[in-house]
């Protein structure tokens, strides 16, 4: 009599009995087992821990404790406006003390004035004046309002009015006379203040919508362009050039801190 072969077990019958695992082989990598490549975990968290739940530190990237300290902004703008302030003393104390300083000067400018094409050094000094600076910041106001920046367009406004609120008594005080002239009032000078502030005022209110920050640059060499022309016409000493440039560094300065303080103060959203 011939026997029944045993039916074999398959997927879906219950009565099969499980294959036993062999250590060091399949259970060797089970999660949480020794020996395996996963460490062991006590707490059963799982093998990989979402990105979202990961720690950050206090105020940094993922993985960072603490965030690395920076020195603030403000910090080098208030030594700036220290050092502009102290260059301004010094040189108004030697204007109107009649010091050493102010017997270089005018020796220096007397050497100066008359040199140069007088098409291009007189095209430079009026780089100052109210008719060509004004209009590039009042430009440059008018897009910082359609942006929606009104409050950084104020300062700007504001740092423009305040020119002749400081420039004019400072002259009157000082009253020193022309280099080519006998009428006073020359010190600090009004073209260089003017010019100063409105295009320096104007490149920090578009730079920020700027791929590239030229603007700034270009500020710098108008305003220095315009001091030299207007001692090489011999309109200006070069220390009421100087003087002007320490004056309104500081008024820009200043205008710079209160702007980035308002714009931290801002809600990003």
């Amino acid at each position: 009599m011939r026997e029944t072969p045993r039916p074999q077990g398959t997927a879906g019958d219950t009565t099969a009995e499980p294959p036993q695992p062999r250590p060091g082989c399949a259970f060797a990598h089970t999660t949480g087992a020794s020996g395996s490549g996963t460490p062991h975990r006590s707490d059963g968290r799982p093998p990989q821990t979402p990105r979202g739940a990961r720690q950050t530190g206090p105020a940094g990237p993922l993985g960072t404790t603490p965030p690395v300290p920076r020195r603030p902004a403000s910090l080098l703008s208030a030594s700036l406006v220290t050092l502009c302030a102290v260059l301004f003393a010094v040189i108004t104390w030697q204007v109107a003390a009649d010091g050493p300083l102010r017997s270089l000067d005018e020796r220096v400018e007397l050497r100066l004035a008359g040199h140069g094409p007088r098409t291009l050094t007189g095209l430079l000094a009026d780089l100052g004046s109210m008719g060509i600076a004004l209009p590039v910041l009042g430009a440059a106001i008018a897009y910082a309002v359609c942006r929606g920046h009104r409050t950084e367009a104020l300062y700007a406004a504001l740092a423009m009015a305040a020119v002749p609120a400081l420039v004019v008594p400072v002259k009157a005080l000082i009253d020193r006379q022309g280099p080519l002239t006998e009428v006073t009032g020359f010190y600090p000078s009004g073209h260089t203040a003017t010019a100063m502030v409105a295009y320096c005022g104007a490149a920090m209110l578009i730079t920020p919508y700027l791929r590239r920050r030229w603007a700034m640059p270009v500020a710098v060499v108008l305003t220095l362009a315009t001091g030299i022309g207007l001692v090489l016409r011999g309109y200006h000493w070069p220390l009421d050039v100087i003087g002007s440039w320490c004056l309104c560094g500081m008024l820009l300065l200043v205008n710079s801190i209160r702007r980035r303080r308002s714009s931290s103060r801002t809600p990003t959203g």
